[in-house]
């Protein structure tokens, strides 16, 4: 199994920073996750929350902040005085990084009550365009079928990826209905027959958000490609994937 880096190396930066993914970059992954939604001026900002509260020193809902409002907050030193001064980067930003990095991007579409879908995948779209990345570097994936389906007319030549927290009973449906590449899903709720189903239907089997290695040590031989995580160092000071683990 491959190591993807939860919002990058989140669990040595604050998630979804510059720092995290340098960090992932430096530990060797090979892919990097990170989310992305719409700020107040329909800048495609690099966040997970609905709102910055969390995460930073501010307040109120990512959409409601204009792009140089966001960018004022301070994202890093929720997570530790080391990190003070750390910003919300934008796409663009991050897509620049990996281009020249030679690194594959997750691209979660993060989608809210009210939202605009078409919005955000025209805006995400677009800065891909205008990004000097390799379409082969990139995947999107959402736990919106919606979105998954309104980017690929903006965006049909990158792969797209279904998110669920278990796999449905009529997945395959809803996997072709998005000519979907792969299935992301969560590795508590995964069983041997869904993956084999997965897997035998022909598309990649992605599994988050597993911190621990003893947890999954199945789910290679399960034929699952791929483990999203916080920790890919202890996946690789662990001897329990070591059959299976390929970074």
């Amino acid at each position: 199994m491959k190591l993807t880096a939860h919002r990058g190396l989140s669990s040595l930066a604050p998630e979804n920073t510059l720092s995290a993914f340098k960090k992932a970059i430096q530990f060797g992954c090979d892919s990097i996750e990170l989310d992305v939604q719409l700020s107040a001026d329909h800048i495609p900002v690099v966040f997970h929350d609905q709102t910055v509260n969390r995460c930073t020193n501010g307040q109120g809902k990512v959409s409601d902040l204009t792009w140089h409002e966001l960018r004022l907050l301070d994202a890093g030193l929720w997570f530790s005085d080391e990190f003070e001064g750390e910003y919300i980067p934008s796409l663009a930003e991050v897509l620049s990084l990996a281009a020249s990095k030679k690194i594959n991007i997750n691209i979660e579409l993060k989608t809210f009550p009210g939202c605009d879908i078409d919005l955000l995948c025209e805006k995400v779209a677009l800065v891909i365009m205008e990004s000097e990345i390799d379409d082969e570097q990139l995947l999107f994936s959402s736990f919106s079928t919606d979105a998954l389906l309104c980017i690929a007319q903006y965006a049909p030549t990158i792969r797209r990826g279904q998110l669920w927290q278990t796999i449905p009973y009529d997945f395959l449906n809803i996997l072709q209905q998005i000519d979907a590449y792969s299935v992301h899903c969560d590795y508590r709720f995964l069983t041997e027959q869904q993956a084999v189903k997965v897997k035998s239907a022909g598309f990649q089997l992605h599994c988050y958000t597993a911190n621990f290695p003893e947890l999954v040590k199945e789910h290679g031989n399960w034929g699952v490609d791929r483990i999203i995580t916080d920790t890919p160092q202890n996946f690789v000071k662990s001897k329990a994937l070591e059959p299976v683990l390929d970074i």
